[in-house]
Formats: structure tokens, sequence, C-alpha cells
């Protein structure tokens, strides 16, 4: 008997002649159900309109026949919201979990620890994205690209762009015409373009995004706690008393806006003399286990200080660097994933 997971998959080769995304990717596939050898299921279209309507629904109907057991297939069409109210390719977009990466403290290294989340997570096999939250300092295309990509449009919306491993990316930095020009943008501007970032991309179907915000605890952070569908936050310290002074206001701040806290990780906690071997604390003994009691959540690493980190990270490497302090992270939040998938509602 055929699956339903057979009937993705196949459909996951079949792509919208003016997107050049699968339909399974872009959240297009709705209302599978199969009885036997029967498969109904509904394309999603941005209007009935559309004229390659006849050649998708042609191609879609011809990759399921050609699976073994199946005996008919009917192919509905339906449309998908005018996007009056949210941008068009919110309606696009199947993004199961969004998790944001903040601090409060700037230089604590909020964007290396998205970016190597998103690596994690990558590794357990989870369709993941970044939104890259930093308007005025982006810096999460330099970690990923060794050469400065170019973003693609449609007429549904832009394309974020795609790393090494398939990790979707968006970011300012992206829309400059060099990487060292300026935002030179008020407060409303900033949250208009995180905004858009959320609802005029085409992400397509994620398992989960991940929100790189800038420092602080004003317009970015308020932004995404009020209008995105947070699952949680990660805070970011350093050892640095300064440093945990500042991210509990950020913590505050997460409490506040009623987000739940998923952990905190300590960056630049040591590094290790590669003659000795020894662990030296340089800026400082650990007090992350203290403050992750004080802020109400678990301790999910230390992060050393390694030359590796900056090299990679510096030549837009940073998918090749090795580590597995995020391992048991990527691992608890691909659980939820896939507890969903099983769930009888899911």
């Amino acid at each position: 008997m055929v699956t339903k997971e057979e009937v993705l998959k196949v459909l996951s080769a079949v792509e919208d002649p003016e997107i050049r995304r699968n339909l399974v990717e872009l959240g297009m596939v709705r209302n599978l159900k199969i009885e036997g050898g029967h498969v109904v299921f509904d394309l999603a279209l941005t209007t009935l309109a559309c004229p390659l309507k006849d050649q998708i629904v042609a191609q879609a109907r011809e990759a399921v026949f050609a699976l073994d057991g199946v005996t008919a297939v009917d192919v509905g069409v339906v449309e998908m919201s005018d996007g009056k109210e949210q941008g068009l390719a919110t309606h696009l977009n199947r993004i199961g979990n969004v998790i944001a990466v903040m601090s409060g403290k700037g230089g604590v290294g909020k964007s290396l620890v998205a970016g190597l989340l998103a690596v994690a997570l990558k590794g357990e096999g989870l369709s993941v994205g970044i939104l890259d939250a930093d308007i005025t300092g982006p810096s999460i295309p330099k970690m990923f690209f060794p050469d400065q990509p170019r973003l693609t449009g449609s007429p549904l919306g832009v394309l974020p762009v795609r790393t090494g491993l398939g990790i979707e990316i968006m970011s300012m930095n992206l829309l400059l015409p060099h990487q060292d020009d300026p935002v030179i943008w008020r407060g409303p501007l900033l949250g208009k373009a995180i905004q858009q970032f959320w609802e005029e991309i085409i992400w397509g179907s994620l398992d989960y995004l991940v929100v790189d915000l800038p420092p602080g605890t004003s317009d970015a952070s308020l932004t995404v706690m009020q209008s995105f569908p947070l699952e949680g936050v990660i805070l970011v310290t350093s050892p640095q008393d300064l440093a945990g002074m500042v991210v509990k206001k950020a913590a505050k701040m997460a409490r506040h806006m009623k987000v739940p806290i998923l952990g905190l990780l300590e960056n630049m906690s040591y590094v290790i003399c590669p003659d000795t071997g020894r662990k030296l604390e340089v800026f400082g003994p650990s007090h992350a286990q203290e403050m992750a009691r004080e802020i109400g959540g678990p301790l999910l690493g230390r992060l050393p200080i390694d030359p590796d980190i900056t090299r990679l990270c510096d030549a837009g490497r940073i998918e090749e660097y090795q580590t597995d302090i995020l391992a048991p992270v990527a691992k608890q939040l691909a659980s939820r994933v896939l507890s969903t998938e099983m769930s009888p509602d899911g």
C-alpha cells in the first residue's frame, strides 16, 4: 500500500516552473488522503487564474500515478489567501518552529551560536533556515558563504539563499551592493524590515527557523517577540559579570513577553592550550550554571575560544566546523519535530 511519505517524496520532485522550488517545499500540497490505491490531494495556488495551473496539476498527477499500487489520483486546486493582511509569501510558507537566539549584550557570539545551531539541526536531518534580524550589523552571510551570494526573486516573493548544506538564509547583507555598506535607519524601519523578512520571503517548508537577534531589548527583539510564533529563545552569554548582567535583562524581557527560555549557552568559556592541553578560563571563572538557575532555564553548554571557529567563519565555511556541544540541543529539538509528525493531530 502506498504511503503519504512516498507520495510526498515524488511530489518533492515536481517544481513550480516560476519559482523553481518543489511543491512540498513551498507548502502547496494540502489535504493529502490515501484510501487503498486512491490518492487525493489539493494543490494550493496563489490564484486560480494561474496560467501554469494545468501544467503543475498534470505533472503532480503523473508523478503520483507512477508509484506502485496507485490506481487513481484526484488533484483539486485551491486558492491561497489574497495576502492583503500579510505578505503573499506567508501563505506559501510552512514553518514548524521558530527559535530566537538572543543576548541583550553585543559581542558574545549570538550569530555564531545561531549558525552552529542551524548546522546541528541540519545534521539531524531537519530542514532549517536562518533569519538574520541584525539589520544594521548582519554577519550570518559572511560565515556561510565564501563569496557574496545574490538573492533571486519571483512573482511571488524573494527566495532566501541556500548554503552548501541546504540551510536557507535571509539577511540584509544579501540586499546590499557591498558587504561593508552601512544601513543607517531609525528603529521603525528596522522593525519593518524584519517583518518583511518573515512575510515576504519564500521560506517554503521548514522544520526550524532560527532568528539571529541583534543586541538590545528594543525594536528588533520586540518585533520578533510580538509578531513571530516563537517556540522560545536561547540566551547567549560569556563569563564576564558585565555580560551576565545584560543577559539577565534579555531574560526578563522574554519572561515579560511570555516567551519560553529554552536555555543558556556560554560562549568564549575557555581556551585549550595546544601544547599542554590545559584548559584556561581567560575571561575568568564560569558563572553559567548559576546564571541558568537565575533565568530559569537549563545550561545548554559552554563553547570554547577556538581558532578554527574564527578561521572557518572568516572563510565562509562555518558548516565545516566540528563540535558536539550543540548536538544534544539539536537532538532534543529534532525529537519535538518527530513527535509532532507521529501525533494523530500532526
